[in-house]
């Protein structure tokens, strides 16, 4: 096997506590495997661009315990459909060829991408045009198939938690309805684990259509056993039977041009409709969820991730990404991870385990 001598690192998608970790991580284990790192800036962007820094041990240096990633990163250049404007007129082109080049041109031997479903897709496709790949779960929905967990992940729910212990106060102060919208595309992981962590008495989420009548029901029963306040956990892809996701606007030029956000003020309102004489007040965590430092379960996993990437880079384990399977991490194929969503379970431990403490999902009155 070809010798290892320099690497390349990029970390693609929304940026997601932990980040840092991974990058430290990586870099520190590359050079004690005596392989220099290169850190491109923006994502795949910087890729493209040929926009990078090096990574040394004075570089990575305190950066575990601090939030985002000083490599920054892109949810929106796709180097197989990279935007540009030419003459004014937006367009998209393949890019990835000279993507490569830069590769090429650097001396990598190879490159870590760290990022979720996108940004692993994208890594599956380089590793088919032959770049040595490995990838590092990154999503703070958690719904890589391949993997247990990802990292950034518990620190959004802690982040989720924290803001229902808030709420938790003031609706009770005031006899409120109090909802809070959290992130979750098309999975409910945040929802499910911040609604139990905080006490929530409704979780709506996507892998379980609601139906307000549901809803109305819980809160009714709540006042009639004198309990005059309702706390309500929404995930942005919650949609109602017979219903869609709502979807607060379109980016043309992103690769996934769906934005999400909106469902908890229609919750609310829907609500209202229905109790004119209850107050209902809605919070959106929104990119709160993305921010702030790791927790020390992400710092401690991010770390262990950075360190089986590039354990699996000296091993040839190529087209693999890192994955935690109960204790132990180990190398998966990329295809493996991305070949579908992972998804809440309705029927799950967890799931029956928040319905036998009088959680309410919208689909039982």
């Amino acid at each position: 096997m070809k010798e290892i001598r320099q690497i390349g690192i990029l970390t693609g998608g929304g940026d997601c506590p932990g980040l840092n970790a991974v990058i430290r991580a990586i870099s520190k284990t590359a050079i004690n495997y005596g392989v220099e790192v290169i850190g491109f800036i923006d994502g795949f962007k910087g890729l493209v661009e040929n926009r990078y820094m090096q990574l040394d041990l004075r570089t990575v240096s305190g950066i575990s315990h601090t939030g985002g990633t000083i490599l920054g990163t892109s949810n929106r250049d796709n180097p197989f459909q990279f935007f540009t404007i030419s003459d004014g007129a937006p367009q998209h082109s393949d890019e990835s060829d000279r993507a490569i080049a830069n590769m090429e041109h650097l001396g990598l031997d190879g490159l870590v991408v760290i990022g979720g479903d996108g940004s692993l897709n994208i890594a599956d496709r380089f590793s088919e045009k032959g770049v040595a790949i490995v990838g590092v779960p990154k999503t703070i929905d958690n719904d890589l198939s391949a993997t247990d967990v990802t990292f950034g992940f518990n620190t959004a729910v802690n982040t989720a938690s924290e803001a229902l212990d808030r709420l938790h106060t003031t609706a009770e102060s005031h006899h409120r309805v109090m909802v809070l919208e959290v992130m979750g595309r098309y999975a409910g992981w945040i929802a499910l684990h911040a609604g139990i962590s905080g006490g929530a008495d409704v979780i709506l989420i996507p892998e379980i259509p609601y139906n307000m009548d549901a809803v109305i029901s819980k809160i009714t029963q709540r006042y009639r056993q004198g309990k005059n306040f309702s706390i309500i956990v929404v995930a942005e892809g919650a949609l109602p039977e017979h219903g869609e996701i709502v979807i607060r606007n379109l980016v043309a030029t992103s690769h996934d041009p769906i934005r999400l956000g909106g469902i908890g003020q229609k919750v609310a309102e829907d609500i209202g409709n229905h109790l004119n004489n209850i107050e209902v007040r809605v919070t959106v965590l929104g990119h709160l969820q993305r921010g702030g430092s790791p927790i020390p379960y992400d710092r401690i996993l991010s770390t262990r991730y950075g360190v089986a990437a590039m354990d699996a880079f000296m091993a040839g384990q190529f087209g693999t990404m890192v994955s935690l399977r109960g204790d132990m991490i180990a190398a998966v194929p990329i295809k493996e991870a991305i070949k579908e969503i992972r998804k809440v379970q309705p029927e799950s431990e967890m799931v029956r385990a928040a319905r036998a403490v009088g959680i309410n999902f919208g689909d039982l009155y």
